[in-house]
This record gives C-alpha cells, sequence and structure tokens, in this order.
C-alpha cells in the first residue's frame, strides 16, 4: 500500500515511482461529515482542481491507460431544476455569480482535466448525494446528537445513490465506460432530504430531524441550506444503465436502508 498527499506534488510522484498501473480512481474527499460552511468545501474543491492534476501527472509514469474521477450531481447547479430528469447533454459547471460557484468549477475542473488529459481514457463519475453504509451512521449520529435539521416542507429533491451500488457503477465504468464521456450514477427514484433523513430516524430508532425555518438553517448552515433548499435535482441514470450494464440493486431509499438497518419494519421507511 502506498500512501502520499495528493496536494504535495513532489511527494506524490516519489510515492508512485516504479509503481505499474492500469487504471486510476479518484475518489478523493476531505469530508467527514456533511458540509454546513462553504469553507468546509474549500479542501475538496482543492482535492478536485490541484489534486487532479497532480494524480493525472503521477497516473502518466505508472502506464496507467484509464482515469475516472469523481464527480457530483450538484454540478448543474445548486437552483431549482424542475420536474424534467437531467442528462448527460444538460449544461453541466456553469457559475451563477454566487457562493456556489466554486464547488461547481471544481467539479467542471475535475472533469475538464480528465477529458483532456494526452495518453489517458478520462471519465467522470456523476455520483448522486451518497447514502448508505458510512454515510449513514454520520446521518444517524448526527440525527442522535439533534445536529441533522430539515427545512420545513422537507426541502428539495436530491438525486440519491446507495454506496454499494456507486462502487458498483464504477466497477462496472472501468471496463465499459467510454472515454471522454460523463456518466450520471444515480438510484431510480429522487427523494426530498427531509424524506431522506425522517426514514433514516425511523430506521435507527432515532430522534427524528428538527423542523426549522429556511433562514435559521442559512445563518447556521449556509453551504448546507444551498444545498437542502435552493437545490432541486432530478437526475437520469439512463446512459449508465445502457453503456455500463448497471442498474442500482437498491433502486430507492427505501431498499437502501432496509438493506443496512434490516431490523426496521418496512413500513417505517416509507
Amino acid at each position: 500500500m502506498v500512501v502520499a498527499d495528493v496536494l504535495r506534488r513532489d511527494e506524490l510522484l516519489r510515492a508512485v515511482d516504479g509503481l505499474a498501473v492500469d487504471v486510476v480512481i479518484h475518489e478523493l474527499t476531505a469530508l467527514s461529515k456533511p458540509p454546513a460552511k462553504y469553507a468546509d468545501m474549500e479542501l475538496t474543491n482543492k482535492l478536485r482542481t490541484t489534486g487532479t492534476a497532480h494524480l493525472l501527472e503521477a497516473a502518466r509514469p505508472t502506464g496507467a491507460h484509464r482515469f475516472l474521477t469523481q464527480s457530483m450531481v450538484p454540478g448543474y447547479g445548486y437552483t431549482e431544476k424542475g420536474p424534467r430528469p437531467l442528462t448527460e447533454s444538460d449544461a453541466f459547471g456553469r457559475p451563477r455569480g454566487d457562493r456556489t460557484d466554486p464547488a461547481v468549477a471544481a467539479l467542471h475542473a475535475t472533469e475538464q482535466q480528465v477529458f483532456g488529459a494526452a495518453g489517458i481514457e478520462g471519465i467522470a463519475l456523476r455520483y448522486g448525494a451518497f447514502y448508505g453504509l458510512d454515510a449513514s451512521q454520520g446521518f444517524v449520529t448526527a440525527l442522535r446528537a439533534g445536529k441533522l435539521p430539515v427545512p420545513r416542507g422537507g426541502g428539495g429533491t436530491m438525486a440519491w445513490i446507495h454506496l454499494a451500488d456507486a462502487a458498483a457503477a464504477t466497477v462496472a465504468a472501468i471496463g465499459k465506460a467510454t472515454a471522454g464521456q460523463a456518466y450520471n450514477v444515480v438510484d431510480d427514484f429522487p427523494a426530498t432530504w427531509g424524506e431522506m433523513f425522517h426514514a433514516h430516524a425511523r430506521a435507527a430508532g432515532t430522534r427524528p430531524p428538527r423542523a426549522l425555518p429556511g433562514w435559521m438553517i442559512r445563518l447556521t448552515a449556509p453551504y448546507f441550506a444551498s444545498l437542502m433548499i435552493d437545490t432541486s435535482l432530478r437526475v437520469s441514470n439512463a446512459k449508465a444503465k445502457a453503456e455500463l450494464g448497471w442498474s442500482p440493486a437498491l433502486p430507492s431509499y427505501r431498499e437502501g436502508l432496509a438493506h443496512d438497518f434490516p431490523t426496521a419494519a418496512p413500513g417505517k421507511l416509507r
């Protein structure tokens, strides 16, 4: 196993010296909990900009021929996108002139860098919001501590993906994805933040999330408010299904939480 700081170029290049690699999968994040403030995204944004550049440079001497990078569906924009499911042909990475621009720019940067990398087949996987496994345990921990509110009315709609399904799609993309292409990796049924967090509380038998007015969430968690209140995304996974031969084994959060919390009564997850 090789451990190195991807933001330290020389250290990274020394760490991979002499290695032979077929595929690089860039799944780096600095987020250990849901980001509340815009500053919480700064290091992850850097991993998607500078980190991607360094990883691409390190990939070449190893002989890697494919490079998969983690993108995310909020790159379509932190705004209301309407009822039509977005596809990979919709505009991605466009700034709006607000405080979400750095996060959007970082997602656009990691995609464009891998698409334009000479001698390497670059692929972007636009994941939905993660839940399941460790991600769901993080939600439950926050719920138990009373630190995971939802906007009154449930908040915006989000495209989700269970971590197990995200991993399966990533494996499928290694052999089947087309170079220079992006793929939406989301489940079949979007859900509001309120639906997701209330279902987690029921599944884990913990306190429900507090319903707070939007202005209050914006005061304490402005980035999370942009994601939960301002953003509404329905995203199509048809391309990934057709080209990767992948389909989510857990098509909605109901199946996903039943998988992760098998003692929960099925009716509680609805």
